[in-house]
């Protein structure tokens, strides 16, 4: 499949991939990870000045109206350069389920925010042993006044620690694993009774623990509806870890082919053996069959056709078994120091394995896709 971008599409994608080439590179990532925040504000204004949160936002709320293919662009390009900052949590997370779900009183008092910068979201869905389940939620939540009072724990909320406010689902009425009588809450991060654990990811990222005590939340919605919600959010952030995924599987792929034709073992490079030859070969064959797939679902969901959340799983697992198999030889071919910190290869083999996990691992979704087929 080949996309034929527009010219601001093309003029997106050669500003992100500037702005990441003059201020992303490797070493500067590292150093970012290595700071006390674990990301760069500096360089959250700068994607912010770039109008890179506005461009998943449609015209009405004060995007630019980009929507799928511009989000595609922009994860694509962090995939390569293993960006950080919490763009997917932000503005396509939090910023997709209140540009979708949220009251036009909501939508004009927050989306600004988000655009311009100023505020960190992190949607907090996960509970313990919920398997990937959307709708396994023992949180709960009880109206009082205008506001509801929340009580629970969430878990692995990727970017809470740096948030200022979470979207976190919960439970209003029914009984666990019911789809109806879920809803979803705007909350302050920084509300008592609300409690975090804070520890870092395998990919350098931020995540906690959440304890909800008695904390006072907004709905977000309408009451009872937050599955549906939900499944539309992570049929759009599939998408999007998938971009990311082939980004990040691109580079590995262009990573090992250099060191294959510079490293010299009995005499010759190590590009020159027919074996890893035949190796390469299967790799750059598994990350285009990803590239095709990742964008035949942004094509689908970007024209809203039917089944898409079917396809979504299929493509999510196809791409984590391309993405797993591409990190695994990426390594055995640098051999040990394919592992080592200095060597950006062992960063992307920790990015990907992160990114097959979020929303569910590919062993999932081809159970999920299989189930779907069945009930067409």
């Amino acid at each position: 499949m080949d996309i034929q971008f527009t010219e601001e599409q093309e003029l997106l994608r050669s500003s992100v991939q500037r702005l990441l080439r003059d201020q992303y590179d490797f070493d500067a990532r590292r150093k970012i990870v290595a700071s006390e925040e674990g990301w760069s504000r500096t360089q959250w204004q700068a994607f912010a000045e770039l109008g890179l949160f506005a461009a998943p936002f449609s015209e009405d709320v004060g995007g630019l109206g980009g929507g799928t293919l511009s989000t595609m662009i922009i994860m694509q390009e962090f995939g390569r350069h293993l960006v950080v900052e919490p763009f997917l949590e932000t503005i396509l997370l939090a910023g997709g389920l209140i540009e979708h779900v949220g009251s036009e009183e909501q939508k004009q008092a927050l989306i600004p925010d988000i655009i311009a910068g100023r505020e960190i979201w992190a949607l907090a869905w996960a509970e313990k042993a919920s398997r990937f389940d959307l709708a396994n939620v023992t949180t709960s939540a009880r109206r009082e006044g205008k506001d509801y009072v929340l009580s629970g724990e969430k878990a692995a909320v990727i970017a809470a620690p740096w948030a200022d406010y979470l979207i976190v689902s919960a439970r209003t009425s029914g009984h666990r694993h019911d789809r109806g009588g879920v809803s979803l809450f705007v909350v302050d991060r920084h509300a008592a009774n609300l409690d975090l654990q804070s520890f870092k990811t395998i990919d350098g990222r931020h995540a906690a623990e959440i304890s909800l005590r008695g904390v006072r939340g907004q709905l977000l919605g309408k009451e009872g509806e937050g599955v549906a919600a939900l499944e539309a959010c992570r049929d759009r952030a599939i998408a999007a870890l998938c971009a990311e995924a082939v980004g990040a599987i691109g580079e590995l792929n262009s990573a090992t082919l250099e060191y294959a034709k510079t490293r010299r073992q009995f005499g010759a490079t190590i590009g020159s053996f027919q074996v890893l030859q035949h190796r390469m070969v299967d790799m750059f064959i598994a990350h285009q069959e990803a590239l095709s797939l990742m964008q035949h679902l942004n094509l689908s969901l970007d024209a809203g056709g039917a089944g898409v959340s079917r396809l979504a799983s299929g493509v999510k697992s196809k791409v984590g078994y391309a993405g797993k198999f591409i990190a695994d030889q990426a390594v055995q071919i640098h051999g040990g120091m394919g592992m080592t910190d200095e060597l950006n290869v062992g960063h992307y083999f920790k990015r990907i394995s992160s990114i097959n996990i979020q929303f569910g691992d590919p062993a999932y979704h081809v159970l999920r896709y299989a189930q779907l087929e069945a009930a067409a």
